[in-house]
């Protein structure tokens, strides 16, 4: 584990290192801030059809050989745009091309990274892994955005792409020498017993019907499985509402924040770059704290966001940038603490051969949301500016998650206590 957190950060680092130098080369190329967001929401629209598919093969593949595969192609796609660059030959088109390239390695890469790094701690510890992963995640975001403006001063835009190259490296090179804890194990043979099963039904169909017909409805299957489960499951459609109320009012900070820093605080980029390192280290602290959670659960996740979107609303209110900052810090810190308790929900509660393909559901609704949450956002604030986008975003979060668990309690049975007299013993052992 700890050999996988630092292949992460390494990973993570020259990952945050290729998107800000991308979004500068686009500008580059272009002169266009849309082009630049286009090219972002091409690399992530593959996600939205995709992002099942790739679930699906998790589950059917090797999970080490998945991901070793997955990181080595996304260094070939970093060392081709390295090359490109470098020979000056990179236009706007062949970029948008190899950023769907990207888009559609993830849905394979993402699942199967995130599910082996739980196969390598104990069931018992994988909110604590999952809490690992997000504090990593957030060093290696720092580290990454700090050493591109470097990385490009001293020698230039390419070196950032080869950079990202050899950090998927190696990520591919640490791979084949991580072992599972004996937990895994346990569930990697329920999973693989699940697989063969699974191939032994697909095999009766391919004998009872003919020729390409036959072999179609069972890879269909295979993903209606996991679309199914996430169907059924109240607990992930419980949620998925949270989150994605959340993603959609509120959170999109980079944004709102920006523009009442820079708007009704009359605040420069400066003080939106002190803003933006609060929150940066409210995320670490919230991934620290999210690592020491044991039995995370939807309800923590809907009070922390309820305490979110509370917080919120007195960020919007906030009559001075000195006060904001005081806000943002626990803003941060409960959001990254509700990511790791919905990412440890999302992982665990459904079967071990399961898992690809719900995670692969899931990438496919949180698509939904990043694509659509900041333009609805922003219309948002050019109807109430930033304080009311602020202010408005949070109350809907509040209302909304008070609604559903007041809907929630009114659907729980009262239990009903019995006498002896009302239910004899012989009656219970027969119905029993």
């Amino acid at each position: 584990m700890r050999w996988w957190s630092v292949a992460n950060f390494v990973s993570n680092a020259g990952t945050w290192m290729q998107l800000t130098v991308q979004n500068l080369l686009v500008l580059q190329i272009t002169g266009s801030a849309a082009a630049t967001g286009l090219s972002m929401s091409v690399q992530a629209a593959p996600a939205l059809l995709m992002s099942v598919l790739g679930g699906a093969a998790v589950d059917r593949w090797p999970r080490k050989l998945t991901a070793a595969v997955s990181q080595a192609l996304l260094a070939v796609i970093a060392f081709t745009t390295a090359t490109l660059v470098a020979l000056d030959r990179l236009d706007m088109t062949t970029l948008m091309v190899l950023a769907a390239v990207t888009g559609m390695v993830a849905t394979v890469d993402n699942p199967a990274c995130a599910l082996l790094g739980n196969d390598l701690v104990p069931a018992e510890d994988v909110p604590s892994a999952i809490g690992v992963g997000a504090l990593v995640f957030n060093a290696g975001r720092l580290a990454g955005a700090a050493l591109a403006g470097v990385t490009v001063g001293f020698l230039g835009t390419a070196a950032a792409y080869f950079a990202n190259g050899f950090s998927f490296l190696f990520v591919t090179a640490v791979i084949p020498f991580l072992r599972p804890a004996a937990g895994a194990v346990r569930q990697a043979a329920v999973r693989q017993a699940a697989v063969r099963q699974a191939a032994v039904r697909q095999a009766a169909v391919r004998q009872a019907a003919v020729g390409r017909a036959a072999r179609r409805p069972a890879s269909g299957t295979s993903v209606r499985e996991g679309l199914a489960f996430f169907a059924r499951r109240p607990r992930l459609l419980a949620l998925a509402g949270v989150t994605g109320i959340s993603a959609v009012f509120g959170r999109n900070y980079g944004l709102t924040l920006a523009v009442l820093v820079t708007g009704p605080l009359a605040g420069g980029a400066g003080a939106f770059g002190t803003v933006s390192t609060v929150l940066a280290a409210g995320g670490i602290v919230g991934a620290v704290l999210g690592a020491r959670l044991r039995r995370p659960s939807v309800r923590l996740v809907g009070a922390l966001a309820a305490t979110g979107a509370l917080l919120q609303i007195a960020a919007g209110l906030s009559p001075s940038l000195a006060m904001l900052v005081v806000l943002v810090l626990p803003m941060a810190v409960v959001e990254s603490v509700s990511d790791t308790a919905g990412t440890a929900v999302l992982q665990t509660d459904p079967p071990a051969h399961l898992r690809g393909r719900v995670l692969g559901v899931w990438g496919s609704i949180g698509t939904v949301w990043s694509l659509g949450g900041p333009p609805a956002l922003g219309l948002l604030m050019e109807l109430a500016g930033p304080r009311g986008a602020l202010i408005t975003g949070g109350a809907v979060i509040a209302l909304s998650l008070a609604s559903g668990h007041l809907l929630q309690r009114r659907r729980v049975t009262t239990p009903v206590a019995l006498t002896k007299d009302a239910a004899p013993q012989e009656a219970l052992q027969t119905a029993a």
